[in-house]
This record gives structure tokens, sequence and C-alpha cells, in this order.
């Protein structure tokens, strides 16, 4: 039997823990109820804040007030429903009621890809046209929302002219705030940040946002700079994760070659302390919704400029190609038994990484959407994606949705591990692979002791190493 793991462990921490409460709370309008706007609005809220977090979403807006969070974040549900009943949460689709009730305004918007890769902007200008036509006193913009160097000055300007088109002589101020959540771990990194970064202009934002962050200042840096700094922080940050993890997938590819193992390379690369040991897993390559786009963006926006992007480009170009490399496994190995046409594949795994739900760029996609191409019947199974999987990829019959690990791994001719959640490192394989038509298992993640995984009678393939195949029988 399958023991589902406890995953909220922080949570019940975090729900215990005393947090400082500012001395004055602000009144906070939080514009988008997506990741990064309700995690915002949710924890500002949780340590003292009047915050309205609104959306045009209506059936959203309408979850959220009976405490209904449209995707999966360990504790955030919890949150929801603590904050508004203690009255310092509120939901709204309502520009009118939620501007003139707030004095600090965060834009979390979706800034979605052009064609090119640049920001798309149509989602944060809607809504600063919004916040002109109904604001009737002084605030402070904020952007949250990731967007690339000039943004926010640009949407200052866009507020300052739909002011003087309406006749309205208010002042405002500008900053930007970026963002830097890991869905899985978004409370505790916003409660519990490395740094906390602010752009601004002058010096009445900078002592606004700093009182707002007061609470904070006991546990990190408060970073003040100039916007444009601000903004380019984010996407600087973000390109160095993925270089680190491009490098050393492109490293593990190396290694299967000359028969060096990549976790042992990975692990003495990490104790070295000019470089440390995170984002040093070679794995599927990098998915999710932010370092896919923030790289792209910032190469459009290079390229706008006339600057050259070899490293941009080849970050990019490598994590394409390592999304293809497990699929490329399993057709080689069945290469040589009959090819996959009707073979029986089970996924564990679904989402981009363990702790969400979250599809967007997840490698399982091109993975299976291989397996099916050639022929294969899918089994899959995700303890949280299954729902947003099932909206991307419907079900027939060469893919089958499953209710768990066990079921995936039932009558298949193999099993491939793409997502490193904790149930399944914790997975009784030794039952497993009774279950199995085949014996082989191909690890995304690198989760699995290779001899361990022999002794149990699998052929072994991973990531940055030589596979291990054993003969049974049943060949």
């Amino acid at each position: 039997m399958f023991l589902k793991p406890l995953r909220h462990f922080f949570v019940i921490f975090l729900l215990l823990a005393t947090y400082s409460i500012p001395c004055t709370a602000e009144k906070i309008l939080v514009v988008g109820t997506g990741y990064v706007g309700l995690i915002t609005g949710v924890c500002l809220a949780d340590i003292g804040n009047d915050v309205i977090c609104l959306d045009i979403d209506e059936k959203k807006i309408d979850g959220l007030k009976n405490g209904t969070v449209p995707f999966f974040e360990p504790g955030i549900q919890d949150l929801v429903k603590t904050n508004i009943a203690k009255g310092r949460l509120k939901f709204t689709t309502d520009y009118a009621a939620a501007v003139t009730a707030s004095d600090i305004c965060f834009l979390a918007l979706p800034t979605p890809q052009h064609e090119n890769g640049a920001c798309n902007l149509d989602y944060l200008k809607a809504s600063v046209k919004q916040i002109a036509a109904h604001m009737d006193h002084p605030l402070i913009l904020v952007n949250k929302s990731t967007a690339i160097v000039g943004t926010t000055k640009e949407l200052g300007a866009l507020l300052q002219t739909e002011l003087s088109a309406q006749k309205k002589e208010l002042s405002f101020e500008i900053a930007d705030n970026p963002e830097f959540l890991r869905e899985g771990s978004a409370i505790n990194d916003f409660m519990y940040p490395d740094r906390i970064v602010i752009g601004v202009e002058n010096k009445s934002a900078e002592e606004k946002l700093r009182r707002l962050y007061e609470p904070f200042q006991q546990r990190t840096k408060i970073v003040v700079m100039d916007i444009a700094s601000a903004e380019m922080t984010k996407y600087a940050a973000n390109t160095m994760l993925a270089a680190r993890i491009s490098l050393i997938n492109e490293l593990s590819r190396l290694c299967e070659q000359v028969g060096a193992d990549i976790t042992q390379v990975s692990k003495a690369v990490g104790l070295d302390k000019r470089i440390g040991p995170a984002f040093l897993n070679a794995g599927l390559g990098y998915g999710g919704s932010c370092l896919p786009k923030d790289v792209k963006a910032l190469k459009a926006f290079a390229e706008q400029w006339g600057c050259p992007t070899k490293m941009l480009d080849a970050i990019d170009s490598v994590n394409e190609d390592q999304k293809q490399q497990l699929g490329q496994k399993i057709h080689d190995y069945f290469a040589s038994r009959g090819g996959l046409e009707g073979k029986t594949i089970g996924i564990w795994g679904l989402a981009f990484k363990p702790n969400t739900d979250d599809m967007r760029y997840a490698p399982s996609l091109i993975v299976i959407d291989r397996l099916i191409k050639e022929g294969a019947i899918v089994k899959v199974y995700d303890p949280e994606a299954m729902g947003t999987f099932s909206q991307l990829m419907q079900p027939g019959s060469q893919l089958k949705l499953c209710a768990n690990a066990k079921e995936a791994a039932a009558d298949t001719d193999a099993v491939v591990l793409v997502t490193e959640w904790a149930e399944f490192q914790t997975a009784p394989l030794s039952e497993v692979i009774k279950t199995m038509k085949g014996h082989v298992f191909f690890d995304g993640r690198n989760q699995y002791n290779p001899k361990k995984m022999n002794d149990i009678g699998f052929s072994y393939i991973s990531i940055g190493k030589l596979p291990t195949l054993i003969q049974l029988k049943q060949d």
C-alpha cells in the first residue's frame, strides 16, 4: 500500500509562528489572483495588513471568497481561510471599491510571451487604465509582475496620461518589487526570503515600502536600488539558475559517454564554496512558468538593444535538448525489443516539479507525446496535477489516467519517473516490480540507488550515468 507523505510539514510551523505585526496596518490592493498575486496578498494579510485581492475572473473570485484556491500550493488554502475569518483578506472584481480603499497597489498580472519571446504587457496596461479611472487619492503603484527593464516607468507614464486625460490632479509614486517565489515552497519563501528587492525613484516611496516590509527586517536584508536595476535583478537571478541547470545537464550527457557518474560529480563540485550545491541536480531540464519564459524574454529584450546573447541562446537550447533525452532513452531501449508499438509505459509524475500542479513547460508532456506518437500505451499518475494535465492531454485508447502510482505501474513494460514527488521516493519498489510485465525503470531525476534497483530486479536507466541493465528470465 502506498502511504501519502506529509507534504505540509513547514506550513504547520508557519501557521503557528508569531509574526511581527506592523504598528499600523497598510491598506493594500493586489491586482491578479494568480500564483504570485495570491501568495503576496495572503502573506501580507497574514502579517496584519488589510488586503484586497482583485481579479476580473468572477468564478475564481467567488471560489476564493469561499476559501477555494484555484491551484495547488502547500498551506495556501489554510492561510486564505484564516485571514478571511480574521477580516484582513477580501476578494473582489470591483476596481472602484478596491482602488478607493487602498493606498498601496501591487500589480501581479501575467506577462505572457509574444511569438518572439518578448513580454506582452497588455494585462498590466489594462489594469493601470482601470486604476486611473477609479483613483481618487494619492497611492503608490508597485509592479510585482515579471516584466522587462523599463516596464514600471512605462506603466507610471501610462497612469499619468490616463489621469491627465480625466483631468485628475493626483500624485502617485511607482516602484518595482520583484518576486522570488518557488512553487511548492512559496509561503516559506515569502515569509523568510533570501532578500527583498525594492526599486524606487525617490526616498518617499522607499520609506513607504520599508514600512510595509518592516516585519521582515529581522530575518532578511532589504535591498533598495533604482527601478531598472530591480527589474533586471529578477531576470538576472532566474537566468543564473537556468544556466546552472543547463550546464549540469550538458555535463550529464558527457558523463554518460565517458563512464562518469553525474551525481558524484555534482556532489563534489557543490562542495566548492564558490559554487555551492543548489540547482546542480541533473534531470529533464527546467520547466514551469518562470525560467523558460524569462530566459526567452531576456533574449528578446537584448536583441532589441543589439546586445549579443550567446550564453542565453545556449542556456535555452541545452534545456530544450535535455527535455528530449528521456524519451530518446526509452526509444533506444525498446528499439532492440520490437519498438514501442503496443508497449505499455507507466509515468510517475506530471507536474514540472514536486509540490505543485503546474504543467507549464513540463518535461512530462514531451515524453508522453513522443511515446504516444511511437505507438505506446501510456498510463500516468501525479499526486496533484491530474486535473491540470487532463486539460492539456485528453485520455483515450493510448492515454490512461490512474488513481495512484501502483495502478500506473501495473501491467507495464516500463516505469518512468518524471517528477520526484516524495511519494515515489518511498514507494515499495519490490512490490511494484511484481505487478509489471517488464522490469525496466527509467529514472529521470536520479532518485534511486542503482545497486538497490538492480537488487530488486530492475534494469535501471537514469541521467548522467551508464545504465545498469540486467537480464531476467522473462526477457
